[in-house]
């Protein structure tokens, strides 16, 4: 049963929360601003694509551990008649060597990874000296009363909604891996409960 959920179940449930109106919108705040050789980690559903500035990227690359995602995401870049290097694999052991990237984009993925800590180092490891990561996620609520109601329902939660944790923090995180974040923003998505809908954008660099 629980194979057959994460298999076939899983992947709509995500496709179809990832392209909430306030999601959404939240891509489209930081993804436009992506440029160069690009690397999306969960690029699984594609719902990034049509905020690309294809002017700008050299070169698309993306992973996601969802076979059923990737394959959604295939097709549509095929529909939209884009090109771009979407594989199978982990944000935690990426395949890619040292420096190889301008941007690095994560959005709505944090939460989900096995282990953000190895995700993040492995996201500094491939970027370029100068490159960005680009993030928008949810995650910790900065206030006491929902930030408890995710505690108590993240347990049943992260079984349900594909390993997505609701406790994790985001921009604290990425500092702690090594970057310096620029004019992080966040904010309670609209007509979302607050212990889901507290979301984090903005920029990061390699700190010097």
């Amino acid at each position: 049963m629980s194979s057959f959920w994460d298999k076939h179940v899983v992947p709509r449930l995500i496709g179809c929360a990832c392209r909430q109106p306030g999601i959404m919108k939240s891509r489209a705040k930081i993804i436009p601003q992506a440029s160069g050789d690009v690397l999306e980690l969960g690029c699984g559903g594609a719902a990034n694509l049509q905020f690309y500035d294809w002017y700008k990227i050299r070169s698309l690359s993306g992973i996601d551990p969802s076979a059923e995602l990737l394959e959604r995401a295939n097709a549509e870049l095929m529909q939209q008649g884009r090109r771009a290097n979407f594989i199978t694999g982990i944000a935690e052991a990426l395949p890619y060597a040292s420096g190889s990237f301008d941007t690095i984009v994560t959005t709505f993925t944090l939460c989900s990874v096995q282990d953000p800590d190895a995700a993040l180092a492995e996201a500094r490891r491939v970027l370029k000296p100068g490159g960005k990561l680009l993030f928008a996620e949810h995650g910790l609520a900065p206030d006491s009363a929902p930030a408890k109601w995710q505690e108590r329902i993240e347990p049943a939660w992260k079984h349900i909604a594909g390993g997505c944790h609701l406790t994790r923090p985001v921009t604290s995180a990425i500092s702690s891996a090594g970057f310096a974040t620029n004019a992080t923003q966040g904010q309670y998505m609209k007509r979302t409960p607050r212990w889901l809908g507290w979301v984090e954008w903005g920029e990061a660099r390699l700190a010097s």
